[in-house]
């Protein structure tokens, strides 16, 4: 199993954010903006899926989950505290979070359904979350140097998703999920995440003002198309989840050790 290192991140969410926090650049501020929007409810279930998971296994199984399972809770909770300190300076700059609302009313669907479908969907959108994060480690330069504090924030949270990639998958293998279910959630996740995402980016920009500006899709287009574009470095990786044969560990870990290591002096760990 792995270790997972619950760290208290050193930086101060009091101050607010500019509304072009991202090197000035309209879209990208946007975009991540929106992500961030989507992180508390994600995260609470993630969390919830992971924890009822936990307590599914037989009693002989648990204790092999136990650790793992309390350190990804405690890097997701920390995850969703600071993403709302985040977000409600978000709220202060005029932007309205649809999405949150969105994932409410698919998640209260799920009440009362096999815990294996909470797994899925919480093994999907970690893939998802896993990948970005190993793109945005390599492109740490993307989020500018005007916030130091946010462009820290976020590469935390992408080296601890590369850390926990893993959990929710294994916990869903061990209650006997089948492949069935694991690719049907992935697409369906696969299209729910990518639309909200949009949507939310785009109202996000709409609110800002920013929306029908030629530099803003520019910058969309180089973002996600451009040499060092997420669609364009992260296809690959995404369409592995489909192989009946993977696993989130089959993809590198080293840039979230290395972030880590690197830097220690941003943060505190609080529990092993």
């Amino acid at each position: 199993m792995t270790d997972l290192v619950v760290r208290r991140l050193l930086v101060d969410m009091e101050q607010p954010i500019a509304r072009h926090w991202c090197a000035g650049d309209a879209f990208r501020s946007a975009y991540f903006n929106a992500l961030s929007m989507s992180f508390p409810v994600g995260e609470q279930f993630f969390i919830d899926a992971v924890r009822e998971g936990l307590k599914a296994l037989p009693p002989e199984k648990q204790d092999l989950f136990r650790d793992e399972v309390k350190g990804f809770i405690g890097q997701e909770a920390t995850h969703r505290r600071l993403h709302a300190l985040y977000n409600e300076h978000l709220e202060k700059l005029g932007l309205v979070n649809e999405w949150q609302d969105r994932a409410k009313a698919r998640l209260s669907l799920l009440q009362g359904a096999d815990i294996r479908h909470w797994l899925a969907i919480t093994a999907a959108n970690e893939h998802f979350t896993a990948i970005f994060a190993e793109w945005m480690l390599a492109n740490p330069e993307l989020l500018g140097k005007d916030d130091e504090r946010l462009a820290t924030l976020w590469l935390w949270h992408s080296a601890e998703e590369a850390e926990h990639r893993s959990t929710a998958f294994n916990l869903y293998k061990a209650l006997g999920g089948n492949e069935e279910w694991r690719l049907r959630w992935f697409r369906r996740i696969s299209i729910i995440f990518i639309t909200d995402t949009l949507k939310q980016t785009v109202l996000n920009l709409k609110r800002d003002g920013s929306l029908w500006k030629l530099s803003t899709w520019k910058s969309a287009a180089s973002f996600f198309f451009g040499a060092r574009g997420l669609v364009r470095n992260t296809f690959k990786p995404w369409q592995d989840y489909r192989r009946p044969d993977f696993h989130p560990n089959d993809h590198d870990d080293r840039r979230s050790r290395e972030w880590l290591q690197a830097n220690a002096a941003k943060y505190k760990p609080v529990s092993a």
